[in-house]
């Protein structure tokens, strides 16, 4: 399954920085950075669940937002996306 994080984080404070930084690398663990606060992931259902779970323990709720939406499949039928991309298809071998 493919799904879209996005987070605010608010970065005011000192902890704020550090959430911020903690949600984003949270994120890079599970999938990759499609804009500068916006993954795109594929995950299992386990692997969405703790994502999430982890996330949620992270942000602070009466300051940050944290969103996550399904990508519906087939993903191209429904992803549209003008200018730079610098997005790898999850679904194909990276060589390196």
């Amino acid at each position: 399954m493919y799904f879209l994080v996005c987070y605010d984080v608010n970065t005011e404070t000192k902890e704020g920085r550090r959430r911020l930084r903690r949600v984003a690398q949270s994120c890079k663990n599970f999938g990759q950075r499609a804009q500068k606060s916006v993954f795109e992931l594929s995950l299992n259902q386990v692997e969405q669940q703790r994502l999430i779970n982890v996330l949620v323990k992270i942000i602070d709720e009466n300051e940050d937002s944290l969103r996550v939406y399904r990508i519906m499949e087939p993903k191209d039928k429904y992803i549209q996306s003008w200018g730079r991309e610098m997005v790898i298809d999850l679904d194909k071998p990276v060589v390196l």
